[in-house]
Protein backbone atom coordinates (compact mmCIF):
# COMPACT_ATOMS: atom_id res chain seq x y z
CA UNK A 1 0.00 0.00 0.00
CA UNK A 2 1.58 3.28 -1.05
CA UNK A 3 1.85 6.30 1.20
CA UNK A 4 -0.81 8.41 -0.57
CA UNK A 5 -3.43 5.68 -0.13
CA UNK A 6 -2.56 5.41 3.58
CA UNK A 7 -3.02 9.17 3.99
CA UNK A 8 -6.45 9.02 2.31
CA UNK A 9 -7.53 6.16 4.59
CA UNK A 10 -6.40 8.06 7.68
CA UNK A 11 -8.33 11.15 6.55
CA UNK A 12 -11.48 9.08 6.01
CA UNK A 13 -11.18 7.60 9.50
CA UNK A 14 -10.68 11.03 11.06
CA UNK A 15 -13.67 12.51 9.19
CA UNK A 16 -15.85 9.54 10.09
CA UNK A 17 -14.95 9.97 13.76
CA UNK A 18 -15.84 13.67 13.59
CA UNK A 19 -19.19 12.94 11.95
CA UNK A 20 -19.96 10.38 14.66
CA UNK A 21 -20.27 13.21 17.18
CA UNK A 22 -24.02 13.82 17.06
CA UNK A 23 -25.09 17.44 17.07
CA UNK A 24 -28.09 18.45 19.18
CA UNK A 25 -30.42 21.43 19.25
CA UNK A 26 -32.43 22.17 22.39
CA UNK A 27 -35.10 24.83 22.68
CA UNK A 28 -36.50 25.87 26.04
CA UNK A 29 -39.53 28.15 26.30
CA UNK A 30 -40.49 29.69 29.64
CA UNK A 31 -43.97 31.23 29.59
CA UNK A 32 -44.51 34.38 31.66
CA UNK A 33 -45.97 37.71 30.51
CA UNK A 34 -43.66 37.17 27.52
CA UNK A 35 -42.09 33.98 26.18
CA UNK A 36 -38.45 33.62 27.19
CA UNK A 37 -36.60 31.46 24.67
CA UNK A 38 -33.22 29.74 24.78
CA UNK A 39 -31.82 28.02 21.70
CA UNK A 40 -28.75 25.85 22.15
CA UNK A 41 -26.92 24.42 19.15
CA UNK A 42 -24.57 21.86 20.66
CA UNK A 43 -21.66 19.80 19.37
CA UNK A 44 -21.64 21.48 15.99
CA UNK A 45 -19.29 20.40 13.24
CA UNK A 46 -16.00 22.31 13.89
CA UNK A 47 -16.08 23.93 10.45
CA UNK A 48 -19.69 25.09 10.92
CA UNK A 49 -18.87 26.37 14.40
CA UNK A 50 -15.88 28.40 13.17
CA UNK A 51 -18.07 30.00 10.50
CA UNK A 52 -20.84 30.72 13.02
CA UNK A 53 -18.41 32.64 15.23
CA UNK A 54 -18.42 35.43 12.67
CA UNK A 55 -21.71 34.86 10.80
CA UNK A 56 -24.35 34.10 13.44
CA UNK A 57 -25.82 36.99 15.45
CA UNK A 58 -28.03 37.20 18.54
CA UNK A 59 -30.75 38.99 16.56
CA UNK A 60 -31.04 36.50 13.72
CA UNK A 61 -33.68 34.09 15.10
CA UNK A 62 -36.08 36.73 16.56
CA UNK A 63 -35.82 38.68 13.31
CA UNK A 64 -36.70 35.55 11.31
CA UNK A 65 -39.68 34.88 13.62
CA UNK A 66 -40.87 38.47 13.20
CA UNK A 67 -40.56 38.26 9.40
CA UNK A 68 -42.46 34.95 9.28
CA UNK A 69 -45.37 36.03 11.46
CA UNK A 70 -46.76 38.81 9.28
CA UNK A 71 -48.73 40.09 12.28
CA UNK A 72 -51.26 42.21 10.32
CA UNK A 73 -53.58 43.63 13.03
CA UNK A 74 -51.64 41.99 15.87
CA UNK A 75 -48.60 43.23 17.75
CA UNK A 76 -45.23 41.54 18.05
CA UNK A 77 -42.20 42.53 20.07
CA UNK A 78 -38.90 40.93 20.95
CA UNK A 79 -35.78 41.68 22.92
CA UNK A 80 -32.50 40.09 23.90
CA UNK A 81 -31.69 38.42 27.21
CA UNK A 82 -28.98 39.36 29.69
CA UNK A 83 -26.55 37.07 27.86
CA UNK A 84 -28.07 36.94 24.38
CA UNK A 85 -25.30 35.02 22.65
CA UNK A 86 -22.52 32.83 24.02
CA UNK A 87 -20.04 30.55 22.26
CA UNK A 88 -18.42 27.51 23.87
CA UNK A 89 -15.20 26.74 22.04
CA UNK A 90 -14.63 23.52 24.01
CA UNK A 91 -17.88 21.86 22.92
CA UNK A 92 -18.42 23.82 19.68
CA UNK A 93 -21.80 25.00 20.99
CA UNK A 94 -23.86 28.19 20.68
CA UNK A 95 -26.43 29.53 23.15
CA UNK A 96 -28.93 32.22 22.05
CA UNK A 97 -31.45 33.80 24.50
CA UNK A 98 -34.21 36.32 23.85
CA UNK A 99 -37.90 36.98 24.53
CA UNK A 100 -40.92 37.41 22.27
CA UNK A 101 -44.34 38.81 23.08
CA UNK A 102 -47.30 40.83 21.86
CA UNK A 103 -50.82 39.79 20.88
CA UNK A 104 -49.45 37.67 18.01
CA UNK A 105 -47.85 35.43 20.64
CA UNK A 106 -49.74 35.71 23.93
CA UNK A 107 -53.12 37.14 24.91
CA UNK A 108 -55.60 36.81 27.77
CA UNK A 109 -59.18 37.45 28.80
CA UNK A 110 -60.81 37.61 32.24
CA UNK A 111 -63.03 34.75 33.38
CA UNK A 112 -65.43 36.40 35.80
CA UNK A 113 -66.86 33.04 36.85
CA UNK A 114 -63.56 31.58 38.05
CA UNK A 115 -62.08 35.06 38.72
CA UNK A 116 -58.91 34.15 36.83
CA UNK A 117 -57.02 35.14 33.69
CA UNK A 118 -57.42 32.83 30.68
CA UNK A 119 -54.26 32.86 28.57
CA UNK A 120 -53.83 31.79 24.96
CA UNK A 121 -50.27 31.02 23.87
CA UNK A 122 -49.70 30.67 20.14
CA UNK A 123 -46.78 28.40 19.25
CA UNK A 124 -46.78 28.33 15.45
CA UNK A 125 -44.01 30.97 15.52
CA UNK A 126 -41.61 28.03 16.10
CA UNK A 127 -41.95 26.96 12.45
CA UNK A 128 -39.17 28.72 10.59
CA UNK A 129 -35.90 28.03 8.83
CA UNK A 130 -32.75 29.70 10.08
CA UNK A 131 -29.23 29.89 8.70
CA UNK A 132 -26.54 29.57 11.33
CA UNK A 133 -24.02 30.19 8.55
CA UNK A 134 -24.16 30.72 4.81
CA UNK A 135 -23.76 26.98 4.33
CA UNK A 136 -25.61 25.49 7.33
CA UNK A 137 -29.29 25.84 8.23
CA UNK A 138 -31.93 24.15 10.39
CA UNK A 139 -35.49 23.81 9.12
CA UNK A 140 -37.65 24.05 12.23
CA UNK A 141 -40.76 24.42 10.04
CA UNK A 142 -40.29 20.88 8.77
CA UNK A 143 -38.78 19.36 11.93
CA UNK A 144 -41.39 20.84 14.32
CA UNK A 145 -44.48 20.45 12.14
CA UNK A 146 -46.22 18.10 14.59
CA UNK A 147 -48.97 20.04 16.48
CA UNK A 148 -48.32 20.75 20.15
CA UNK A 149 -51.56 18.95 20.95
CA UNK A 150 -49.74 15.72 19.98
CA UNK A 151 -46.58 16.41 22.01
CA UNK A 152 -45.64 14.57 25.20
CA UNK A 153 -46.80 16.09 28.48
CA UNK A 154 -44.42 15.05 31.30
CA UNK A 155 -46.35 17.22 33.76
CA UNK A 156 -49.53 19.30 33.78
CA UNK A 157 -47.55 22.43 32.86
CA UNK A 158 -44.88 21.02 30.52
CA UNK A 159 -44.96 20.11 26.84
CA UNK A 160 -42.06 18.16 25.33
CA UNK A 161 -41.14 17.03 21.82
CA UNK A 162 -38.15 15.22 20.32
CA UNK A 163 -37.43 15.04 16.60
CA UNK A 164 -34.74 12.73 15.27
CA UNK A 165 -33.71 12.39 11.65
CA UNK A 166 -30.78 10.65 10.00
CA UNK A 167 -27.81 12.92 9.25
CA UNK A 168 -29.44 15.84 11.09
CA UNK A 169 -29.15 17.16 14.65
CA UNK A 170 -31.64 15.85 17.19
CA UNK A 171 -34.07 18.55 18.30
CA UNK A 172 -35.43 18.71 21.86
CA UNK A 173 -38.19 21.29 22.42
CA UNK A 174 -39.70 22.10 25.83
CA UNK A 175 -42.48 24.55 26.77
CA UNK A 176 -42.85 25.35 30.48
CA UNK A 177 -45.99 27.06 31.78
CA UNK A 178 -46.26 28.88 35.11
CA UNK A 179 -48.20 27.23 37.93
CA UNK A 180 -51.66 27.20 36.41
CA UNK A 181 -54.91 25.29 35.99
CA UNK A 182 -57.28 24.31 33.22
CA UNK A 183 -54.42 23.58 30.80
CA UNK A 184 -55.63 22.46 27.38
CA UNK A 185 -54.43 22.58 23.78
CA UNK A 186 -56.15 23.29 20.50
CA UNK A 187 -53.76 22.45 17.67
CA UNK A 188 -50.81 24.79 18.24
CA UNK A 189 -52.54 27.03 20.80
CA UNK A 190 -52.05 26.38 24.51
CA UNK A 191 -54.79 27.64 26.83
CA UNK A 192 -54.51 27.86 30.62
CA UNK A 193 -55.82 29.82 33.59
CA UNK A 194 -53.77 31.81 36.08
CA UNK A 195 -54.55 34.11 38.98
CA UNK A 196 -55.60 37.71 38.40
CA UNK A 197 -53.05 40.51 38.54
CA UNK A 198 -53.55 43.50 40.81
CA UNK A 199 -54.71 45.72 37.93
CA UNK A 200 -57.37 43.15 37.00
CA UNK A 201 -58.72 43.16 40.53
CA UNK A 202 -58.83 46.96 40.61
CA UNK A 203 -60.61 47.20 37.27
CA UNK A 204 -63.13 44.57 38.32
CA UNK A 205 -63.72 46.12 41.75
CA UNK A 206 -66.80 48.30 42.53
CA UNK A 207 -64.61 50.26 44.94
CA UNK A 208 -62.73 51.69 41.96
CA UNK A 209 -65.95 53.27 40.68
CA UNK A 210 -66.71 54.61 44.16
CA UNK A 211 -63.22 56.09 44.45
CA UNK A 212 -63.58 57.71 41.02
CA UNK A 213 -66.91 59.29 42.07
CA UNK A 214 -65.40 60.61 45.31
CA UNK A 215 -62.44 62.12 43.42
CA UNK A 216 -64.75 63.69 40.84
CA UNK A 217 -66.94 65.17 43.59
CA UNK A 218 -63.89 66.55 45.38
CA UNK A 219 -62.69 68.23 42.18
CA UNK A 220 -66.11 69.84 41.67
CA UNK A 221 -66.21 71.14 45.25
CA UNK A 222 -62.66 72.53 45.02
CA UNK A 223 -63.52 74.21 41.72
CA UNK A 224 -66.63 75.87 43.21
CA UNK A 225 -64.69 76.97 46.27
CA UNK A 226 -61.97 78.48 44.12
CA UNK A 227 -64.59 80.55 42.26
Amino acid sequence: MNKSVQIVIVMIVVLSTAMAVEAETTVNVQVEDNLFLTYEFMKLDPIVYEQALTEFTAERIPQVIAANLGTKNQTFRWGLGAEPLTFDNVTSSIRNSFFIGGSAIISYTLNRTTVRRVYEIKTDWRKFKVNLTDSYSIDFAQRLAKPVSEWEKPSSTTFYYVNREAEAPDIFFTINLPASSGVRVQGDTIIFEDQLHLEDQLIDSPFLILIALVVALAIVLLYRKAR
